[in-house]
Order: C-alpha cells, then sequence, then structure tokens
C-alpha cells in the first residue's frame, strides 16, 4: 500500500463538520461590512517579495523570520501573501483607485507566516480585514472601531473582549521619541534580551512590545511618546476617544502598544481576549497614512484591521457559542420502495425553491433502517418519508429527527408551506 501523504505542518483542514460554524462566521462579517456600505476587493495570493518589504518593514518578525519567499522560474522573488493591507495598497495603486478618493474595502482570504503551529494559530490562516482610504479624520478611525464592536454584539462575545487604544504619531513626532527611547535603552543595553538588542537601534519602538517579562520590568520607566507627540496628533486621539465615548465603546488606552508592522501612525488599536487562556489579540488596527505614497502612489490617509479567522471559531466554540449553527442539511427526503423514488427526487426539488432551506435526497437504495440512519447522520431536522400509502394519498410523513415529537402526515400540496414555517 503507498504511504498516505499528510497535509503540510501548520496548514489546516477544515472539514464538513466544522465549516457550518466558519458559514455563519463569514455570513457575519459579511451583513457587518455590508451594513457600512464597504466594498469587497480580492487580490491575489502570491505578490512581489518587495511589495512586503516595503511596506511591513525589513527589520520585522514577519519579513525576517515568517514570509513564504521563493524564486520563480525567471528569477523573480515572490512571496506568499503574509498579510493583506499591502496588496490592497498595491492594488489601489495600479487601478488608480486611490488618489483623490474615498474607498471603503473589506478582504477575506488566506494569508501565510511560517509560526510555531498552535491552536487557533497556523501558517496558513484565513484573514478579514476592512481598509478606509482618503478620509483622515478621526471619525472615521472612530467608524472602523464602532464596526469591530458591532461584530462582537452580532457573534455574542462583547462581553469577552476588550478595547486597548494608542496613538503612534506622526513620523516627524516619532523620530524625536524614537533617539529618547535610544538613549534609555542604552543604559541597560546589558540587560535587554537578544532580540531586544537588536532591535534596539533599528526599530527601538518594537522593544516596548516585548513579551519578555524581565525586558518589560526594565520598561516600567521608559519615557512615554505621549509625551513628545504634537498638538495636532493629540486632538486626533481626543476626538476619537470623544467619539468612541458617545456611542459607549470602553476601551483603556495602553501606552506600550506599537502594533509589529513599521506602516503604522497615529491611531493603534487592538481587542483582546482571556478566554483563550493567556491574554490574546484577536483583532487589530490602526491609521497608516504614508503607506500608498510608500508604495509609489500619491500620499493617502488610511486607516483598517484585520482577524484571524481561526481565533475566532475557536472562541466561538470555547465559550459554546455555537448552538445556533445550521448545519449542511435541513430536510432529508427519503424513498420507501422503487415507486417512490421519482416522486421524492421531485419533492426535494420543489423544496429548494424555499429561499435558504438545504434539501438532501436519499441515494443509493436501502431499507428504511438504512435510510433512516443516513438522514439522521446528515444532521437534518426533519426527514420526508414516501412510501406507497403516502404515494397512494398524495401524503407524506414528515419525521422529527432532533425533537420527541410525533410524525405528521402532510398534505403532498401543502408540505412547502408546512416545511417553510418549521424550518
Amino acid at each position: 500500500m503507498a504511504k498516505q501523504i499528510q497535509a503540510i505542518r501548520g496548514m489546516n483542514d477544515i472539514l464538513p463538520t466544522q465549516s457550518p460554524l466558519w458559514q455563519k462566521l463569514e455570513a457575519v462579517l459579511r451583513d457587518t461590512v455590508a451594513a457600512y456600505g464597504y466594498s469587497e476587493i480580492r487580490t491575489p495570493i502570491v505578490e512581489s517579495t518587495d511589495l512586503f518589504k516595503r511596506s511591513i518593514g525589513e527589520v520585522t518578525d514577519i519579513v525576517e523570520k515568517e514570509m513564504y519567499t521563493f524564486a520563480d522560474r525567471n528569477g523573480d522573488y515572490l512571496t506568499l501573501r503574509p498579510e493583506g493591507t499591502a496588496s490592497t495598497v498595491r492594488a489601489g495603486n495600479e487601478h488608480g483607485l486611490l488618489y483623490n478618493q474615498e474607498q471603503r474595502l473589506w478582504y477575506m482570504g488566506p494569508m501565510f507566516r511560517h509560526e510555531r503551529p498552535q491552536k487557533g494559530r497556523y501558517r496558513q490562516f484565513n484573514q478579514f480585514g476592512v481598509e478606509v482610504y482618503g478620509i483622515g479624520s478621526a471619525d472615521v478611525d472612530a467608524e472602523v472601531l464602532m464596526m469591530s464592536a458591532r461584530l462582537w454584539q452580532k457573534l455574542g462575545i462583547s462581553q469577552h473582549v476588550k478595547l486597548e487604544l494608542n496613538t503612534l504619531g506622526d513620523p516627524a513626532e516619532r523620530a524625536v521619541y524614537r533617539d529618547a527611547l535610544i538613549a534609555f535603552l542604552e543604559q541597560y543595553k546589558e540587560q535587554l534580551d537578544e532580540d531586544s538588542q537588536r532591535r534596539m537601534y533599528t526599530n527601538p519602538l518594537r522593544v516596548l512590545d516585548t513579551k519578555n517579562p524581565e525586558v518589560q520590568a526594565l520598561l516600567v520607566n521608559a519615557p512615554e511618546l505621549m509625551d513628545y507627540l504634537g498638538e495636532e496628533t493629540k486632538a486626533h486621539f481626543s476626538h476619537l476617544c470623544e467619539l468612541l465615548d458617545a456611542v459607549g465603546i470602553q476601551y483603556t488606552i495602553n501606552p506600550r502598544l506599537v502594533r509589529g508592522l513599521d506602516y503604522y501612525n497615529r491611531t493603534v488599536f487592538e481587542w483582546v481576549t482571556d478566554s483563550l487562556g493567556a491574554q490574546g489579540t484577536v483583532l487589530a488596527g490602526g491609521r497608516y497614512d504614508g503607506l500608498v505614497g510608500q508604495l509609489g502612489g500619491k500620499d493617502t490617509p488610511a486607516v483598517g484591521f484585520a482577524m484571524g479567522l481561526e481565533r475566532i471559531v475557536l472562541m466561538l466554540e470555547t465559550l459554546e457559542l455555537t448552538d445556533d449553527v445550521r448545519g449542511p442539511v435541513d430536510v432529508y427526503v427519503t424513498a420507501m420502495g422503487d415507486n417512490c423514488r421519482v416522486e421524492a427526487i421531485k419533492i426535494a426539488q420543489q423544496l429548494r425553491d424555499i429561499p435558504g432551506l438545504k434539501v438532501m435526497s436519499h441515494c443509493g437504495g436501502g431499507n428504511f433502517k438504512k435510510q433512516m440512519k443516513r438522514a439522521d447522520k446528515s444532521g437534518a431536522t426533519v426527514a420526508i418519508l414516501i412510501g406507497e400509502n403516502e404515494l397512494a394519498n398524495e401524503q407524506v410523513a414528515v419525521k422529527y429527527l432532533r425533537e420527541d415529537k410525533e410524525q405528521q402526515l402532510v398534505a403532498r400540496d401543502a408540505l412547502a408551506t408546512y416545511i417553510a414555517e418549521l424550518i
């Protein structure tokens, strides 16, 4: 027997028993962004490696350690996209969507990072994100945060997530702070871990985001970025906080929140949870006003967020918020006897005219016990039974598979109405 081929480590299958929950989540995401007037954009999975080096930053974990990069047959270096924002900006620049225009966009699809696989975090993962271009005011920052809060509300997990906010200022302000932070870190250079020593001169703000508790203790007295910000930046952040207060979205200002990508400026945020064990981020984003120009376009203000869907699915499962997830089948149609098969197929086809109803026809023959076993395994709510007596009387029997209710005889011409009201 030939050796079975296994999935590549960190590449996760989503099985038929799991896909209904994914479909529910994806439907909530699509409905929510539609309510805010956002339009979908789809970009290629493979992009030029330079796109991510120039956008994310060469001195980042993603570019240094995690990207799937390879040379194609022409010798060009290509990368499986590790995130969606850079690709969206590239597409916007290439197709003339951004300059002097406002765009509210969303995307959903697979991304790739060579990280250590763990539950809810894989090397191929699915990401959902929103991007707004052409609006520089704080009200659109508030809009994307309100959208994310509405997502949690619709998914039933609002009580299990917390919003953390910060502002990184503009590049000139951050440059002054950067010098002050380096001067502070140099006093403790020998006590910093290897990663922090390496980042101290190339990307010192990332030291603030360290997970090393010993380095975190050293940073207690580090200079605060807020002290280096100008009045315009402070006013932007203050207005954002006022808007969030006005709509009742609670938040914590976290001066250590810097995000892991170089392109952020001003507003940054993370929604975090401790429902999956240690506190983890489930959605993150911010403002990146310089990225469009950095990638060859005209300077355009931009803000957005992204979320990994695997983490949200894991949360819904952990919190047992899956009871309302409908399976792949609502109604299973059986035929008891050769004379009934044509009628069963006709009934199934007609029931599929009911919007949203999922109907499976029994195929392959078999006795009553076998057909009922398959009906139950399908996950259907009810089974439609058609035998010789039902066929002769222009009736069907409706058998409840998930409730302790008596089987009902329903007139053939009233079946569609009966099922529509039932499901």
